[in-house]
């Protein structure tokens, strides 16, 4: 007969075992979705009691909201450095994309699950866009606008709109935007294009 003993024991302090379950959350949720993946089932890849989920984020939706503030975080912090080094862009920032929880995975996948939670993920990522724009703008990457909410909030759309379309940017341009590969994302077609587009723009003035 198990016991309690017999359950799996957080390894580690709190803030790494809060970390284990939201990374197996956001591996689960983008493989099967929130509605499919079950407390259990994360709690079980977590190595963990489920009852710990509970009491660090309440409840599965709680969970879900955190997985969504971490992905908004790791966006934020990759365009941030993007903007602050004024064009000078290091791959290894998009190889970091390929390591941890399939984050680009994760946020593909809820951005089209309906959730009441999706449109304040995207408020928060247009918000974060404003930002690092205008980190942009300072560092003399970005031209100045005075629509700095609606350009943000319009590059934001177009971008999440194409990892929302990921298996059709892969069968496009064979490129695919929830696994992206350092060096192969930058040199693609997708990527040179689309830094053209921004960077050229497509009509002559």
């Amino acid at each position: 007969m198990s016991s309690v003993s017999d359950e799996p024991r957080p390894r580690g302090d709190k803030a790494s075992t809060k970390s284990r379950i939201r990374d197996a959350a956001i591996t689960l949720f983008a493989d099967q979705g929130v509605a499919a993946t079950g407390v259990r089932a994360i709690a079980a890849a977590a190595g963990v009691h489920p009852s710990l989920i509970i009491h660090y984020f309440g409840t599965k939706d709680g969970l879900r909201v955190a997985c969504d503030k971490h992905v908004a975080a790791f966006v934020r912090e990759h365009k941030q450095n993007v903007m602050r080094s004024a064009g000078r862009f290091d791959v290894a920032e998009l190889r970091d994309l390929g390591e941890g929880p399939p984050l680009m995975r994760y946020l593909a996948r809820t951005l089209v699950d309906g959730s009441p939670h999706t449109a304040a993920l995207v408020d928060e990522m247009v918000n974060d866009a404003v930002d690092y724009l205008s980190e942009g703008v300072a560092s003399g990457l970005v031209r100045p606008t005075e629509h700095p909410y609606e350009r943000a909030a319009l590059l934001a759309i177009w971008s999440l709109g194409a990892l929302a379309l990921h298996e059709h940017v892969q069968r496009l341009f064979g490129i695919d935007l929830t696994n992206l590969d350092g060096a192969a994302a930058v040199e693609s077609a997708y990527g040179r294009v689309a830094s053209e587009l921004l960077g050229t723009g497509i009509f002559r003035t």
